[in-house]
């Protein structure tokens, strides 16, 4: 990976870029920002589109993308797509989570309020699955599921700093992903220490502060 898709998540994404800066491991910690670089695409895709039928081509684009991946061809000449090749076919991971971060960024076609339900799932399905995926990089054959229950609270957090009345789903997600966090293995805990910084109004020193705090107690 160079060093421009993890100047590009420092830029856009600074919660889970501070977070992955305590991966010890050098390739580790690249492996992860390719996942968070793949997640910002996706998130793109609909944002930029000027009407919905753009958007579905665009989100079409990558799953043609990930498909050509996994059938062994070429990755196409795009540098997300390149780093998330090398890293498939280095880490062995699995396609149906990549596949399913495309299929949630579909409901963002539509510009009607998500309901709690819609936005819990939508959740689940694009940060929460990222930091599975980034919890099997950095702690293979470990139990993955605590990381996606951090990565669901993180990006819940984010949509109901927009819609208000996702703010009660939000707390009663983020309270239950700090239960479940805790039996994380610390190896995997970079992958949902930005949770830590969820739903909270902060500088840039306090959020270095916090998120050494949680990754020094295993907690959100």
């Amino acid at each position: 990976m160079s060093d421009d898709l993890d100047d590009l998540i420092r830029r856009i994404d600074p919660d889970r870029w501070l977070s992955s800066r305590f991966i010890g491991d050098a390739q580790a910690r690249a492996d992860v920002i390719v996942l968070y670089a793949y997640d910002h695409e996706l998130a793109r895709a609909p944002r930029v589109a000027s009407n919905a039928l753009l958007g579905e081509i665009r989100l079409t684009w990558w799953r043609e993308a990930l498909d050509e991946i996994y059938d062994g061809h070429p990755p196409r000449r795009h540098p997300t797509v390149q780093a998330l090749a090398d890293v498939v076919r280095r880490r062995g991971l699995p396609k149906a989570p990549l596949e399913t971060m495309i299929d949630a960024r579909y409901r963002e076609l539509d510009t009607a309020p998500m309901k709690p339900n819609e936005a819990l799932e939508w959740a689940r399905d694009t940060g929460g699955l990222a930091a599975e995926l980034a919890a099997m990089i950095l702690a293979p054959g470990a139990g993955t599921g605590p990381a996606r229950a951090a990565g669901t609270a993180w990006s819940l957090a984010r949509r109901a700093a927009d819609q208000p009345r996702l703010a009660g789903t939000s707390a009663r997600t983020l309270e239950g992903a700090r239960q479940a966090v805790r039996s994380l293995p610390a190896a995997a805990f970079p992958a949902v220490a930005h949770a830590a910084l969820a739903g909270r109004r902060r500088s840039a020193v306090l959020d270095r502060l916090r998120m050494i705090w949680a990754v020094a107690r295993g907690r959100i």
